[in-house]
C-alpha cells in the first residue's frame, strides 16, 4: 500500500462519501444484534411448531380406525347435497331468464302499442 499527500479538503470529502455510501460499524453491529434476536425467535416459533406437529401426528395415531367409514358417509351426503343445490341454482337461474324475456317482450309490446309518441313508457 503506498501512502501519498493528499490535501485536506479532498480527504474529507472523500471520507464524507465513504461515510454516506457505506454503513457504520456500530450501525453494523446493531443490525447484527437485531438478526440475531430474529434467529433466536424464530428458532422458539419453529420449536413451538415441531411439538405442535408432534402432538397432531399422535392425535391422529391414536384416533380409531372407523373413521374412514363415517367420512365416506359425510362425503357421500355432502356430495348429494351438492348436486340438489346445483339442481336448484339452475332451476333458478333458468327462471331468471324466462323473467327477463317476459319483461323484453313486455317492453316490446308497450312500445308497438304507443308508436306515435316516440318514447317508452316505464312497466309498472
Amino acid at each position: 500500500m503506498m501512502r501519498a499527500l493528499v490535501p485536506a479538503r479532498l480527504r474529507k470529502a472523500v471520507r464524507t462519501w465513504f461515510d454516506a455510501r457505506y454503513i457504520s460499524v456500530a450501525d453494523h453491529r446493531q443490525d447484527l444484534k437485531d438478526a440475531l434476536w430474529e434467529v433466536q425467535t424464530l428458532r422458539r416459533e419453529v420449536t413451538g411448531l415441531q411439538g405442535e406437529v408432534e402432538r397432531l401426528r399422535k392425535a391422529v395415531a391414536a384416533r380409531p380406525q372407523q373413521a374412514p367409514a363415517a367420512d365416506k358417509a359425510r362425503l357421500d351426503d355432502t356430495h348429494r347435497l351438492a348436486q340438489e343445490t346445483a339442481r336448484a341454482l339452475d332451476g333458478v337461474l333458468q327462471n331468471e331468464v324466462l323473467v327477463w324475456q317476459a319483461i323484453d317482450d313486455l317492453r316490446a309490446r308497450q312500445a308497438a302499442a304507443a308508436p306515435g309518441t316516440g318514447e317508452e313508457r316505464p312497466c309498472a
